[in-house]
Protein backbone atom coordinates (compact mmCIF):
# COMPACT_ATOMS: atom_id res chain seq x y z
CA UNK A 1 0.00 0.00 0.00
CA UNK A 2 1.21 3.52 -0.80
CA UNK A 3 1.85 5.31 2.49
CA UNK A 4 3.22 8.56 1.07
CA UNK A 5 -0.06 10.36 1.78
CA UNK A 6 0.10 9.63 5.50
CA UNK A 7 1.58 12.80 6.96
CA UNK A 8 2.89 13.02 10.53
CA UNK A 9 0.10 13.52 13.04
CA UNK A 10 0.69 16.59 15.27
CA UNK A 11 -1.30 14.85 18.01
CA UNK A 12 1.54 12.34 18.43
CA UNK A 13 3.79 14.96 20.02
CA UNK A 14 1.20 15.84 22.68
CA UNK A 15 0.32 12.24 23.39
CA UNK A 16 3.97 11.20 23.64
CA UNK A 17 4.73 13.98 26.11
CA UNK A 18 1.78 12.95 28.29
CA UNK A 19 2.70 9.29 28.04
CA UNK A 20 6.27 9.86 29.19
CA UNK A 21 5.36 12.13 32.08
CA UNK A 22 2.48 10.04 33.43
CA UNK A 23 3.22 6.47 32.41
CA UNK A 24 6.88 5.94 31.55
CA UNK A 25 9.05 8.16 33.74
CA UNK A 26 7.72 6.97 37.13
CA UNK A 27 8.50 3.33 36.25
CA UNK A 28 11.82 4.24 34.63
CA UNK A 29 12.78 5.95 37.90
CA UNK A 30 11.88 2.80 39.85
CA UNK A 31 14.01 0.72 37.44
CA UNK A 32 16.93 3.11 37.92
CA UNK A 33 17.14 2.08 41.58
CA UNK A 34 17.94 -1.53 40.65
CA UNK A 35 21.68 -2.38 40.40
CA UNK A 36 21.03 -4.90 37.61
CA UNK A 37 24.61 -5.11 36.38
CA UNK A 38 25.36 -7.12 33.28
CA UNK A 39 26.84 -10.60 33.95
CA UNK A 40 30.36 -9.52 32.97
CA UNK A 41 30.33 -7.09 35.91
CA UNK A 42 28.47 -9.27 38.40
CA UNK A 43 29.50 -12.91 38.33
CA UNK A 44 26.90 -13.65 41.00
CA UNK A 45 24.08 -11.99 39.06
CA UNK A 46 21.82 -15.04 39.35
CA UNK A 47 22.15 -15.13 43.14
CA UNK A 48 21.77 -11.41 43.61
CA UNK A 49 18.53 -11.38 41.63
CA UNK A 50 18.73 -7.76 40.48
CA UNK A 51 18.47 -8.64 36.78
CA UNK A 52 15.39 -10.78 37.44
CA UNK A 53 13.79 -8.01 39.50
CA UNK A 54 14.38 -5.50 36.71
CA UNK A 55 12.90 -7.88 34.15
CA UNK A 56 9.86 -8.50 36.34
CA UNK A 57 9.30 -4.78 36.94
CA UNK A 58 9.47 -3.93 33.24
CA UNK A 59 7.48 -6.93 32.02
CA UNK A 60 4.68 -6.27 34.52
CA UNK A 61 4.53 -2.66 33.39
CA UNK A 62 4.52 -3.75 29.74
CA UNK A 63 1.66 -6.20 30.31
CA UNK A 64 -0.46 -3.37 31.77
CA UNK A 65 -0.33 -1.20 28.65
CA UNK A 66 -3.59 -0.54 26.76
CA UNK A 67 -2.32 -1.97 23.48
CA UNK A 68 -4.80 -4.04 21.50
CA UNK A 69 -3.71 -7.66 21.18
CA UNK A 70 -0.54 -7.20 23.27
CA UNK A 71 1.02 -10.38 24.65
CA UNK A 72 3.98 -10.08 27.03
CA UNK A 73 6.18 -12.98 28.11
CA UNK A 74 9.11 -12.98 30.50
CA UNK A 75 11.34 -15.77 29.24
CA UNK A 76 14.44 -17.20 30.90
CA UNK A 77 16.44 -20.13 29.59
CA UNK A 78 18.56 -22.11 32.09
CA UNK A 79 21.72 -20.27 33.05
CA UNK A 80 20.89 -17.22 30.92
CA UNK A 81 19.64 -13.75 31.75
CA UNK A 82 15.93 -13.24 31.04
CA UNK A 83 14.42 -11.44 28.08
CA UNK A 84 11.13 -9.63 27.76
CA UNK A 85 9.15 -10.49 24.64
CA UNK A 86 6.19 -8.35 23.66
CA UNK A 87 4.18 -9.21 20.56
CA UNK A 88 1.39 -7.12 19.04
CA UNK A 89 -0.71 -8.18 16.04
CA UNK A 90 -1.13 -5.90 13.06
CA UNK A 91 -3.45 -2.97 13.68
CA UNK A 92 -5.30 -0.92 11.09
CA UNK A 93 -3.99 -1.08 7.55
CA UNK A 94 -1.75 -4.13 7.86
CA UNK A 95 -2.36 -7.86 7.89
CA UNK A 96 -0.65 -10.45 10.04
CA UNK A 97 0.64 -12.28 6.97
CA UNK A 98 3.16 -9.49 6.41
CA UNK A 99 6.72 -9.51 7.73
CA UNK A 100 6.87 -8.18 11.29
CA UNK A 101 8.81 -5.28 12.77
CA UNK A 102 11.42 -6.23 15.37
CA UNK A 103 12.11 -3.64 18.08
CA UNK A 104 15.19 -4.08 20.28
CA UNK A 105 16.58 -2.75 23.55
CA UNK A 106 18.21 -4.01 26.77
CA UNK A 107 17.84 -3.51 30.51
CA UNK A 108 21.17 -4.72 31.95
CA UNK A 109 23.54 -2.01 33.16
CA UNK A 110 27.17 -1.01 33.35
CA UNK A 111 28.75 -0.54 36.82
CA UNK A 112 28.82 2.94 38.43
CA UNK A 113 32.42 3.68 37.32
CA UNK A 114 33.77 6.23 39.74
CA UNK A 115 32.29 9.03 41.80
CA UNK A 116 29.19 10.83 40.58
CA UNK A 117 28.82 14.54 41.16
CA UNK A 118 27.33 15.83 44.38
CA UNK A 119 23.61 15.15 44.59
CA UNK A 120 23.70 12.28 42.09
CA UNK A 121 24.18 8.55 42.43
CA UNK A 122 24.12 5.64 39.99
CA UNK A 123 21.08 3.95 41.52
CA UNK A 124 19.07 6.93 42.73
CA UNK A 125 16.97 8.68 40.05
CA UNK A 126 17.29 12.46 40.13
CA UNK A 127 15.39 14.74 37.80
CA UNK A 128 16.79 18.16 37.02
CA UNK A 129 14.60 19.94 34.50
CA UNK A 130 14.68 18.01 31.24
CA UNK A 131 17.23 15.48 32.50
CA UNK A 132 16.76 12.26 34.45
CA UNK A 133 20.03 11.09 36.01
CA UNK A 134 20.88 7.53 36.99
CA UNK A 135 22.57 4.42 35.64
CA UNK A 136 20.54 2.84 32.85
CA UNK A 137 18.17 5.74 32.24
CA UNK A 138 19.47 6.32 28.69
CA UNK A 139 21.47 3.10 28.20
CA UNK A 140 19.11 1.41 27.77
CA UNK A 141 16.28 1.47 30.29
CA UNK A 142 14.27 3.94 28.26
CA UNK A 143 14.07 1.53 25.30
CA UNK A 144 11.11 -0.59 26.39
CA UNK A 145 9.10 2.55 27.09
CA UNK A 146 9.94 3.99 23.67
CA UNK A 147 9.22 0.72 21.85
CA UNK A 148 5.84 -0.01 23.40
CA UNK A 149 5.01 3.68 23.60
CA UNK A 150 5.41 4.01 19.83
CA UNK A 151 3.03 1.09 19.25
CA UNK A 152 0.55 2.46 21.79
CA UNK A 153 0.60 5.92 20.22
CA UNK A 154 0.23 4.53 16.71
CA UNK A 155 -2.92 2.72 17.80
CA UNK A 156 -4.25 5.69 19.77
CA UNK A 157 -4.02 7.99 16.74
CA UNK A 158 -5.44 5.43 14.32
CA UNK A 159 -2.25 5.38 12.28
CA UNK A 160 -1.94 1.60 12.31
CA UNK A 161 1.14 -0.62 12.27
CA UNK A 162 2.23 -4.08 11.11
CA UNK A 163 2.77 -6.98 13.47
CA UNK A 164 5.42 -5.95 16.00
CA UNK A 165 7.75 -7.98 18.20
CA UNK A 166 9.79 -6.24 20.89
CA UNK A 167 12.72 -8.05 22.49
CA UNK A 168 14.39 -6.45 25.50
CA UNK A 169 17.42 -8.47 26.62
CA UNK A 170 19.57 -8.67 29.73
CA UNK A 171 23.15 -9.29 28.55
CA UNK A 172 23.96 -6.57 25.99
CA UNK A 173 26.56 -4.82 28.12
CA UNK A 174 28.46 -8.13 28.24
CA UNK A 175 28.41 -8.47 24.45
CA UNK A 176 24.98 -10.16 24.24
CA UNK A 177 26.30 -13.71 24.88
CA UNK A 178 22.84 -14.88 26.00
CA UNK A 179 20.84 -13.38 23.14
CA UNK A 180 21.49 -15.89 20.29
CA UNK A 181 19.61 -18.66 22.08
CA UNK A 182 16.53 -16.46 22.35
CA UNK A 183 16.78 -15.27 18.74
CA UNK A 184 16.91 -18.90 17.62
CA UNK A 185 13.76 -19.61 19.60
CA UNK A 186 12.19 -16.48 18.10
CA UNK A 187 12.95 -17.52 14.53
CA UNK A 188 9.56 -19.12 13.85
CA UNK A 189 7.71 -15.96 14.88
CA UNK A 190 9.90 -13.84 12.62
CA UNK A 191 9.21 -16.06 9.64
CA UNK A 192 11.54 -17.40 6.98
CA UNK A 193 12.05 -13.97 5.42
CA UNK A 194 12.57 -12.31 8.79
CA UNK A 195 11.53 -8.81 9.83
CA UNK A 196 10.79 -6.10 7.30
CA UNK A 197 12.25 -3.52 9.68
CA UNK A 198 14.55 -3.72 12.70
CA UNK A 199 14.24 -0.80 15.11
CA UNK A 200 17.23 -0.66 17.47
CA UNK A 201 16.87 1.84 20.31
CA UNK A 202 20.35 1.52 21.82
CA UNK A 203 22.40 4.00 19.84
CA UNK A 204 23.49 7.62 19.94
CA UNK A 205 22.73 11.14 18.80
CA UNK A 206 25.10 13.91 17.82
CA UNK A 207 22.71 16.51 19.23
CA UNK A 208 19.25 16.76 20.75
CA UNK A 209 17.66 18.87 18.03
CA UNK A 210 16.79 16.15 15.49
CA UNK A 211 16.28 12.44 14.92
CA UNK A 212 19.65 10.75 14.40
CA UNK A 213 20.04 7.43 12.66
CA UNK A 214 23.15 5.28 13.01
CA UNK A 215 24.61 4.03 9.75
CA UNK A 216 27.51 2.01 11.14
CA UNK A 217 28.92 0.69 14.40
CA UNK A 218 32.38 -0.61 15.17
CA UNK A 219 33.02 -4.16 16.32
CA UNK A 220 34.58 -5.02 19.66
CA UNK A 221 37.40 -7.27 20.78
CA UNK A 222 37.78 -7.71 24.52
CA UNK A 223 40.56 -9.62 26.26
CA UNK A 224 42.48 -9.95 29.52
CA UNK A 225 46.28 -10.19 29.34
CA UNK A 226 48.46 -11.41 32.23
CA UNK A 227 52.25 -11.19 32.41
CA UNK A 228 53.76 -13.15 35.29
CA UNK A 229 57.45 -13.10 36.29
CA UNK A 230 57.51 -14.32 39.92
CA UNK A 231 55.64 -16.67 42.20
CA UNK A 232 55.64 -13.96 44.90
CA UNK A 233 56.82 -10.37 45.29
CA UNK A 234 60.44 -9.62 46.19
CA UNK A 235 62.46 -6.63 47.41
CA UNK A 236 63.05 -4.32 44.44
CA UNK A 237 66.58 -3.64 45.58
CA UNK A 238 67.39 -7.33 45.71
CA UNK A 239 65.92 -8.30 42.36
CA UNK A 240 65.91 -5.08 40.36
CA UNK A 241 68.19 -5.30 37.34
CA UNK A 242 67.85 -9.07 37.17
CA UNK A 243 64.12 -9.79 37.36
CA UNK A 244 62.23 -7.87 34.64
CA UNK A 245 59.28 -5.82 35.83
CA UNK A 246 56.01 -7.38 34.68
CA UNK A 247 54.52 -3.99 33.77
CA UNK A 248 57.45 -3.23 31.47
CA UNK A 249 56.96 -6.54 29.68
CA UNK A 250 53.22 -5.93 29.40
CA UNK A 251 54.00 -2.55 27.86
CA UNK A 252 56.20 -4.29 25.29
CA UNK A 253 53.35 -6.61 24.37
CA UNK A 254 50.98 -3.72 23.88
CA UNK A 255 53.47 -2.15 21.45
CA UNK A 256 52.94 -5.21 19.25
CA UNK A 257 49.28 -4.36 18.77
CA UNK A 258 49.25 -0.55 19.05
CA UNK A 259 51.54 2.29 18.03
CA UNK A 260 51.91 4.13 21.34
CA UNK A 261 52.69 7.42 19.59
CA UNK A 262 49.73 7.56 17.22
CA UNK A 263 47.23 5.10 18.72
CA UNK A 264 47.11 3.14 15.46
CA UNK A 265 46.03 -0.47 15.96
CA UNK A 266 48.54 -2.72 14.20
CA UNK A 267 46.44 -5.84 13.59
CA UNK A 268 46.21 -6.39 9.81
CA UNK A 269 42.46 -7.10 9.85
CA UNK A 270 41.84 -3.67 11.41
CA UNK A 271 43.25 -1.79 8.43
CA UNK A 272 40.28 -1.22 6.16
CA UNK A 273 39.29 1.29 3.52
CA UNK A 274 36.39 3.49 4.58
CA UNK A 275 33.55 3.33 2.01
CA UNK A 276 33.21 6.50 -0.06
CA UNK A 277 29.62 6.93 1.08
CA UNK A 278 30.65 6.98 4.73
CA UNK A 279 33.39 9.52 4.00
CA UNK A 280 30.82 11.78 2.33
CA UNK A 281 28.44 11.24 5.22
CA UNK A 282 31.09 12.36 7.73
CA UNK A 283 31.86 15.48 5.68
CA UNK A 284 28.17 16.41 5.66
CA UNK A 285 27.82 15.72 9.37
CA UNK A 286 30.88 17.87 10.16
CA UNK A 287 29.04 20.86 8.73
CA UNK A 288 26.25 20.35 11.29
CA UNK A 289 28.05 19.32 14.48
CA UNK A 290 31.60 19.22 15.79
CA UNK A 291 31.96 15.82 17.41
CA UNK A 292 34.87 17.05 19.49
CA UNK A 293 32.57 19.25 21.54
CA UNK A 294 30.76 16.33 23.18
CA UNK A 295 33.65 15.10 25.35
CA UNK A 296 34.74 16.56 28.72
CA UNK A 297 38.36 16.85 27.57
CA UNK A 298 40.96 18.66 29.66
CA UNK A 299 42.05 22.05 28.29
CA UNK A 300 44.58 21.75 25.49
CA UNK A 301 43.97 18.07 24.70
CA UNK A 302 44.34 17.31 20.99
CA UNK A 303 41.49 15.08 19.86
CA UNK A 304 42.33 12.68 17.06
CA UNK A 305 45.93 13.98 16.95
CA UNK A 306 44.67 17.34 15.80
CA UNK A 307 42.79 16.31 12.63
CA UNK A 308 39.75 18.15 11.28
CA UNK A 309 36.10 17.65 12.21
CA UNK A 310 35.25 15.15 9.45
CA UNK A 311 38.38 13.11 10.18
CA UNK A 312 37.48 13.05 13.88
CA UNK A 313 34.07 11.64 13.04
CA UNK A 314 35.62 8.88 10.95
CA UNK A 315 38.26 8.20 13.59
CA UNK A 316 35.67 7.27 16.18
CA UNK A 317 33.39 5.36 13.81
CA UNK A 318 35.67 3.57 11.29
CA UNK A 319 39.16 3.57 12.84
CA UNK A 320 40.28 0.86 15.24
CA UNK A 321 41.16 2.03 18.74
CA UNK A 322 42.43 0.47 21.94
CA UNK A 323 41.31 1.29 25.48
CA UNK A 324 42.96 -0.08 28.63
CA UNK A 325 39.88 -0.41 30.77
CA UNK A 326 41.20 -2.26 33.82
CA UNK A 327 44.41 -3.27 35.53
CA UNK A 328 45.24 -5.70 38.33
CA UNK A 329 48.38 -6.44 40.31
CA UNK A 330 49.17 -2.82 41.14
CA UNK A 331 48.44 -1.85 44.75
CA UNK A 332 47.04 1.57 45.70
CA UNK A 333 49.82 4.16 46.00
CA UNK A 334 49.39 4.47 49.76
CA UNK A 335 50.03 0.72 50.08
CA UNK A 336 52.79 0.41 47.49
CA UNK A 337 56.09 -0.81 48.90
CA UNK A 338 59.44 -1.09 47.13
CA UNK A 339 58.54 -4.47 45.65
CA UNK A 340 58.94 -6.20 42.32
CA UNK A 341 55.41 -7.52 41.89
CA UNK A 342 54.70 -11.08 40.68
CA UNK A 343 52.42 -10.12 37.80
CA UNK A 344 50.47 -7.42 36.00
CA UNK A 345 47.09 -8.10 34.42
CA UNK A 346 45.22 -5.72 32.11
CA UNK A 347 41.82 -5.78 30.49
CA UNK A 348 41.51 -4.20 27.04
CA UNK A 349 38.61 -3.15 24.85
CA UNK A 350 39.59 -2.85 21.21
CA UNK A 351 37.10 -1.21 18.88
CA UNK A 352 37.52 -2.50 15.34
CA UNK A 353 36.17 -1.12 12.02
CA UNK A 354 32.60 -2.05 11.07
CA UNK A 355 33.80 -4.19 8.16
CA UNK A 356 36.51 -6.08 10.09
CA UNK A 357 36.13 -9.77 10.90
CA UNK A 358 36.22 -9.89 14.71
CA UNK A 359 37.16 -13.59 14.86
CA UNK A 360 40.12 -13.03 12.55
CA UNK A 361 41.16 -10.03 14.65
CA UNK A 362 40.96 -12.20 17.77
CA UNK A 363 43.30 -14.75 16.18
CA UNK A 364 45.76 -12.00 15.23
CA UNK A 365 45.61 -10.56 18.74
CA UNK A 366 46.31 -13.91 20.36
CA UNK A 367 49.23 -14.62 18.04
CA UNK A 368 50.77 -11.18 18.54
CA UNK A 369 50.63 -11.37 22.34
CA UNK A 370 51.69 -14.98 22.92
CA UNK A 371 54.39 -15.57 20.29
CA UNK A 372 57.92 -15.29 21.69
CA UNK A 373 57.05 -13.93 25.17
CA UNK A 374 59.43 -11.10 26.17
CA UNK A 375 62.33 -12.32 28.31
CA UNK A 376 60.65 -15.70 28.74
CA UNK A 377 57.86 -14.38 30.96
CA UNK A 378 54.63 -16.30 31.41
CA UNK A 379 52.00 -14.65 29.19
CA UNK A 380 48.35 -15.63 29.27
CA UNK A 381 45.48 -14.20 27.22
CA UNK A 382 42.01 -14.97 28.55
CA UNK A 383 38.39 -14.01 28.04
CA UNK A 384 38.72 -13.09 24.37
CA UNK A 385 35.27 -11.90 23.28
CA UNK A 386 34.93 -10.92 19.59
CA UNK A 387 31.88 -9.05 18.31
CA UNK A 388 31.39 -7.94 14.71
CA UNK A 389 30.52 -4.40 13.74
CA UNK A 390 27.62 -3.21 11.59
CA UNK A 391 27.37 -1.31 8.33
CA UNK A 392 23.75 -0.59 7.48
CA UNK A 393 22.34 -1.60 4.09
CA UNK A 394 21.08 1.06 1.72
CA UNK A 395 18.01 2.77 3.14
CA UNK A 396 14.77 2.14 1.26
CA UNK A 397 13.06 5.29 -0.09
CA UNK A 398 10.00 4.80 2.10
CA UNK A 399 12.12 4.61 5.28
CA UNK A 400 14.23 7.62 4.32
CA UNK A 401 11.09 9.66 3.66
CA UNK A 402 9.44 8.54 6.91
CA UNK A 403 12.52 9.37 9.01
CA UNK A 404 12.87 12.79 7.39
CA UNK A 405 9.21 13.67 7.85
CA UNK A 406 9.15 12.44 11.45
CA UNK A 407 12.23 14.42 12.44
CA UNK A 408 10.87 17.61 10.92
CA UNK A 409 7.49 17.10 12.55
CA UNK A 410 8.55 16.12 16.09
CA UNK A 411 12.03 17.62 16.45
CA UNK A 412 11.57 20.61 14.16
CA UNK A 413 14.72 19.88 12.13
CA UNK A 414 15.81 17.53 9.34
CA UNK A 415 17.06 14.11 10.37
CA UNK A 416 20.77 13.34 10.58
CA UNK A 417 22.85 10.23 9.85
CA UNK A 418 26.10 9.24 11.52
CA UNK A 419 28.47 6.40 12.24
CA UNK A 420 28.87 5.45 15.90
CA UNK A 421 31.91 4.11 17.70
CA UNK A 422 30.17 1.64 19.99
CA UNK A 423 29.10 -1.94 19.35
CA UNK A 424 25.69 -3.62 19.25
CA UNK A 425 26.30 -7.32 18.50
CA UNK A 426 22.60 -7.92 17.88
CA UNK A 427 22.70 -5.89 14.66
CA UNK A 428 25.45 -7.78 12.86
CA UNK A 429 23.73 -11.06 13.75
CA UNK A 430 20.39 -9.85 12.38
CA UNK A 431 21.92 -8.41 9.22
CA UNK A 432 23.68 -11.70 8.55
CA UNK A 433 20.50 -13.71 9.02
CA UNK A 434 18.09 -11.33 7.27
CA UNK A 435 19.96 -9.35 4.59
CA UNK A 436 16.73 -7.99 3.07
CA UNK A 437 15.63 -6.26 6.31
CA UNK A 438 15.69 -2.51 6.73
CA UNK A 439 17.29 -1.00 9.84
CA UNK A 440 16.34 2.04 11.90
CA UNK A 441 19.14 2.33 14.46
CA UNK A 442 18.66 5.28 16.74
CA UNK A 443 18.81 6.33 20.38
CA UNK A 444 19.06 9.08 22.99
CA UNK A 445 22.78 8.92 23.83
CA UNK A 446 23.68 12.49 22.95
CA UNK A 447 26.03 15.07 24.48
CA UNK A 448 26.55 14.65 28.24
CA UNK A 449 24.39 11.53 28.34
CA UNK A 450 27.59 9.82 29.53
CA UNK A 451 26.65 6.20 28.98
CA UNK A 452 29.00 3.86 30.90
CA UNK A 453 30.43 6.81 32.83
CA UNK A 454 29.40 8.77 35.92
CA UNK A 455 26.40 11.10 35.78
CA UNK A 456 24.53 9.19 33.05
CA UNK A 457 21.35 10.97 32.09
CA UNK A 458 18.32 10.73 29.83
CA UNK A 459 17.37 13.87 27.88
CA UNK A 460 13.62 13.61 28.36
CA UNK A 461 12.45 15.80 25.42
CA UNK A 462 14.49 13.61 23.08
CA UNK A 463 12.84 10.45 24.43
CA UNK A 464 9.42 12.00 23.87
CA UNK A 465 10.16 13.13 20.33
CA UNK A 466 11.91 9.89 19.38
CA UNK A 467 8.90 7.85 20.53
CA UNK A 468 6.62 9.92 18.30
CA UNK A 469 9.06 9.46 15.41
CA UNK A 470 9.07 5.67 15.75
CA UNK A 471 5.26 5.65 15.89
CA UNK A 472 5.18 7.55 12.59
CA UNK A 473 7.70 5.21 10.96
CA UNK A 474 5.63 2.18 11.99
CA UNK A 475 2.62 3.71 10.26
CA UNK A 476 4.57 4.20 7.04
CA UNK A 477 5.73 0.63 6.40
CA UNK A 478 4.37 -0.27 2.93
Amino acid sequence: MDTSSLEPNPELATLSAEYWEKEALPVLAEYTRLPCLSPEYDEAWAGHGHIERAAELLSQWAASRPIEGLQVALSQLPGLTPVILAEVPAHGRHGDDEAPVLLYGHFDKQPPLGAWREGLGPFEPVREGDRLYGRGTADDGYSIFAALGAIELAQATGAGHPRCIAIIEGSEESGSPHLPAYLEALGERLGEAGPSLVVCLDSGAASYDRLWTTTSLRGLLGATITVKVLEEGIHSGAGGGLVPDSFRLLRQLFSRIEDEKTGEVLLPSCRVEVPAGRVAEAAELASVVDDGDRFPAVPGLRLGNGVGAAERLLARSWQASLAYVGIEGLPPIEEAGNVLRPYTKAKIAMRIPPSSDSKRAAEELLQALTTDPPEGAEVRVDDIVPADGFDAPETAPWLAAAVKAASEAYFGAPSGAMGEGGTIPFLSALLGSYPSAQFLVTGVLGPQSNAHGPNEMLHIPTAKALTACVAHVLSQIP
